[in-house]
């Protein structure tokens, strides 16, 4: 068993530390104030190879394991949570279903310009009244000659009105349930098909999360990926991955709002002393400090198990369940060891503990996690 990064795996780490400090940190509370999508620092971190990391080179990806993506996406969310969500959903929702299930065609005209980061991607299966559920799909898409025709909504799309390239699931044949489910590659700016207002939210607020509304939108048949009926199973697939990053995310959360504590516990003095020197808060920190090594672990076996080709359905459930629980935990410390000034956008930890929360709820909730950890106990 080995516990030591390698020399590209450090590098990886090296690059989204500075890139996180150097173009993220400067700007991101006037985001979080503004609800301003970082349109800029995406794209630059599609130049730098951030957006496409674990596709195949001959797809202008990067080629690297999910070892490395897990990592560059911890770094980033110790600083930018909201960044950081568009990089997960282009990588692990989008450019990864589309290697593994998409056409060569498809990938020839998809997948390159999202996993180069020249465009971005979107991953519409929420609905209305289909969250948790996601068999119960209402958006329709009625074969109709050479294309399908689709209506519908769809909701807390991420990225929703910045994408270019949308995954859109729809029932084909309501009569089978979620075995009617299909999926479409769907293009912006297409006849009908529209983006609603931007979600005025708790955390993650630069995050472009928006609805999504299809009025009779044309599809071509070769913009169906698989066979109908395939919709269900690509996404159920598709999430198991979706579901590494925001574990990633919610540990780099949860290590960036414990970096700041510990920093301010250092310069931070009462009684005489720097509060890092009374055992209250020094208990704090080693708590902090365990809980994240070891969500840390679980995040990491469940992309080491992806690497290695073995079934990381259950330990992706369970490196999410709990790095999302210990990203609340510790940001919630954290404002708590900054005291009055961890209250203010200044400091950061507030925001970082508003950021935490969406970690347990999107790309399925935590009882949904304990429903995929459960099953896998008792097969």
């Amino acid at each position: 068993m080995q516990f030591e990064l390698t020399e590209e795996q450090l590098a990886v780490q090296a690059a989204a530390r500075d890139f996180a400090k150097n173009e993220l940190l400067p700007g991101v509370i006037q985001r979080d104030i503004e609800s301003r999508f970082p349109a800029e620092e995406i794209k630059k971190m599609g130049e730098l190879g951030f957006m496409g990391m674990m596709i195949d080179p001959k797809y202008d990806g990067g080629g690297m394991d999910a070892l490395s993506y897990v990592i560059a996406m911890e770094e980033l969310s110790k600083i930018d949570a909201s960044a950081s969500v568009a990089m997960s959903v282009n990588n692990s929702l989008v450019c990864w279903g589309m290697e593994n299930y998409a056409s060569e065609n498809q990938k020839e005209k998809y997948l390159k310009p999202l996993a180069s980061g020249q465009k971005l991607g979107a991953f519409a299966l929420s609905e209305p009244e289909a969250g948790s559920d996601a068999t119960s799909q209402k958006t329709e898409a009625r074969l109709d000659g050479d294309h399908y025709v689709i209506n519908g909504t769809k909701n807390w799309i991420t990225n929703g009105s910045k994408a270019d390239t949308y995954l859109v699931f729809a029932q084909t044949d309501h009569s089978k349930g979620h075995k009617g489910i299909s999926v479409f590659i769907v293009e912006k700016g297409w006849d009908g098909f529209t983006s609603g207002h931007k979600e005025d939210k708790l955390g993650i607020r630069a995050s472009d999360t928006t609805s999504l509304m299809f009025t009779d939108v044309k599809v071509p048949v070769e913009n169906r990926i698989g066979e109908e009926g395939f919709g269900f199973k690509y996404a159920m697939e598709t999430l198991n991955g979706g579901r590494i990053g925001i574990a990633a995310q919610a540990l780099g959360i949860a290590a960036g709002a414990y970096e700041f504590a510990l920093a301010y516990a250092k310069e931070r003095k009462t009684f005489g002393k720097p509060i890092s020197q009374h055992q209250a808060i020094q208990f704090k920190l080693a708590d902090m400090a365990t809980t994240i090594e070891a969500a840390r672990l679980l995040v990491y076996k469940a992309a080491w198990l992806k690497d290695q080709g073995k079934d990381y359905a259950q330990a992706s459930a369970m490196a999410k369940l709990y790095a999302s629980q210990v990203a609340m935990d510790v940001s919630i410390e954290a404002v708590q060891i900054h005291g009055g000034y961890g209250y203010v956008r200044e400091y950061h930890v507030e925001r970082l503990m508003r950021d935490a929360k969406i970690t347990q709820i999107y790309e399925g909730t935590s009882e949904i996690q304990k429903i995929v950890i459960s099953r896998g106990l008792l097969r």
